[in-house]
């Protein structure tokens, strides 16, 4: 605390000089020489430490915080340097100092744009599982069973954590914003794109109800692009 070294100091300063206008105590040693040096040495010490210690609790109790004791009133010739630091470190000032010097953090910013609650009327119609692309590649689709409606999407050189967004085509639609990556899952086919780049990652993965979808559409007969039976012409 500044006020408190400043009036430690100027105690220092002072206290030489009134140990000097106090006469000192002269003793005769076995030698027969005085010890005034000595005597006046332990006065000037003793009255030091009364000095630093008055300071101490004047300027602690000047500066108290809320529900703190008061500090007890010094008493000549019953001053110890530790009964002085535990007062000054007491845990009710201590803690009120390290309150004052910390800074509250702002809160993180939010990164993730991912609903709180996916749709999971979407979420249940993903095929999961390792589906076969062109070029063999394979993508594989797995529920997170961490987060309800979300899926891992990953293969060779990525992996995605994915959940369903709508679409006014049909088809069905996972994302990551964040990476940029989009898995379309149609009737016969899925494809995985990145956004960012512009390009496709896998095409033509089929899961096996998607093949079979593709089986059934190319041996189902196409309807024919002319009238042949003769009901769309009019009446002679």
């Amino acid at each position: 605390m500044p006020k408190l070294r400043v009036l430690i100091v100027s105690v220092l300063l002072l206290v030489p000089a009134l140990a000097q206008s106090q006469p000192p105590a002269v003793a005769k040693g076995a030698s027969g020489k005085t010890t005034s040096t000595r005597a006046t040495a332990d006065v000037t010490a003793r009255l030091q430490a009364q000095a630093i210690a008055a300071a101490a609790a004047r300027v602690a109790n000047t500066v108290k915080p809320p529900n703190t004791p008061v500090a007890p009133p010094v008493v000549a010739g019953d001053v110890s340097t530790k009964a002085l630091s535990v007062w000054v470190a007491t845990p009710a000032l201590a803690a009120t100092q390290a309150a004052a010097m910390v800074t509250p953090e702002p809160p993180l910013a939010k990164t993730d744009t991912a609903p709180v609650s996916p749709d999971m009327a979407i979420a249940q119609q993903i095929h999961q599982g390792l589906l076969p692309c062109e070029l063999g590649a394979s993508v594989r689709v797995e529920a997170d069973a961490a987060r309800p409606g979300f899926f891992n999407v990953q293969g060779k050189g990525f992996r995605y954590s994915m959940y369903p967004v709508q679409t006014s085509t049909g088809a069905l639609r996972l994302e990551d914003k964040k990476a940029g990556a989009v898995w379309l899952q149609l009737a016969n086919k899925s494809m995985l794109m990145d956004q960012k780049k512009g390009r496709r990652v896998a095409d033509d993965c089929a899961h096996p109800e998607q093949v079979a979808y593709e089986q059934a559409t190319k041996n189902q007969p196409q309807p024919d692009l002319f009238d042949t039976t003769g009901m769309g012409r009019a009446p002679d």
